[in-house]
């Protein structure tokens, strides 16, 4: 049971269905379903599993579960509420065990909340303190060495840096599709594209739009929905085929997704100036930059 989950939270089946585990499971596999179920855009199961295992015995699972509550968090906009339960992540992490090819330890656990406190870091403007964050993780598996990648590309981003974000964007992707990780990889290409369409050079922004609408296809495929709507609507506003066409896709998918979310996620989203709630709202600009503050897993 738990290689099948493995596969579908960090292998080559993300779309896979997890609901019976989330019953029947073992406190790491309810951990694992839950990791699916979020890449999945349902966020309410999944906040509903990681608050339980976030008081389990097992200080290894208590701790992923906080780190994977914020990140859930952080993807519907509320860094100040991810910043705590991150926080939580980092204080509960077990020191030493035996290593994991998939971070499934105490040195992952610990990479995780630094990571989750340096994006929730990013979100607060702080990127002074995102960079020192970040200087402490040293990767110790393919996960973190991706979901490094990623943050080191959004602060790069974020300090108006974009050419600086490729480098680790385009590193994470690589290491994502040698892990086999279906989800990251992909995960790791709008990362990528996103950088290349605010480098802004020709080259860069046909590269990043070509790699975005492929992408955009095979997340669609997959149902990965928390990844739907930030890729569509970076797409809406630098493919020039898109140019005066309101970003129909974002909005279906960040509808989807709220829709899936809990009250709390959705108060979240709805009050975070990174988050286009405003896109459901017909005529209305989006209320956020659709260019920063969602990448980080």
């Amino acid at each position: 049971m738990e290689d099948q989950l493995r596969r579908a939270a960090f292998g080559d089946r993300p779309e896979t269905p997890v609901w019976s585990t989330l019953a029947n499971g073992s406190a790491r596999e309810r951990w694992l379903a839950a990791v699916v179920l979020g890449g999945q855009g349902h966020y309410a199961a999944a906040a509903t599993a990681l608050g339980a295992l976030l008081h389990d015995r097992d200080r290894l699972v208590a701790s992923l579960a906080a780190s994977t509550l914020a990140s859930h968090r952080r993807q519907l906009g509320g860094h100040a509420v991810a910043r705590g339960l991150d926080a939580r992540a980092l204080a509960t992490a077990p020191a030493g065990g035996t290593a994991d090819r998939d971070g499934v330890d105490g040195a992952g656990a610990r990479a995780d909340a630094l990571l989750g406190l340096a994006a929730d870091a990013i979100g607060a403007g702080r990127t002074g303190e995102a960079r020192r964050l970040l200087a402490e993780v040293e990767p110790g598996c393919w996960r973190t060495a991706v979901r490094r990648g990623w943050v080191a590309a959004e602060v790069e981003l974020a300090e108006g840096r974009a050419e600086a974000a490729v480098a680790p964007a385009e590193a994470a992707a690589v290491t994502a599709r040698e892990a086999g990780a279906v989800r990251h990889a992909l995960k790791s290409d709008v990362v990528l594209g996103t950088s290349l369409v605010v480098w802004g050079t020709v080259g860069g922004v046909a590269r990043g739009v070509e790699l975005l609408e492929c992408d955009l296809n095979h997340i669609t495929k997959r149902d990965l929905w928390s990844l739907i709507w930030p890729t569509a609507l970076v797409l809406s506003d630098h493919d020039p085929s898109a140019a005066g066409n309101p970003p129909v896709r974002a909005t279906e998918a960040l509808s989807c997704v709220l829709r899936r979310a809990d009250p709390i996620g959705r108060r979240l989203a709805r009050d975070s100036p990174w988050v286009p709630t405003a896109l459901l709202r017909s005529g209305e600009p989006p209320n956020a930059d659709p260019l920063s503050k969602f990448l980080t897993d």
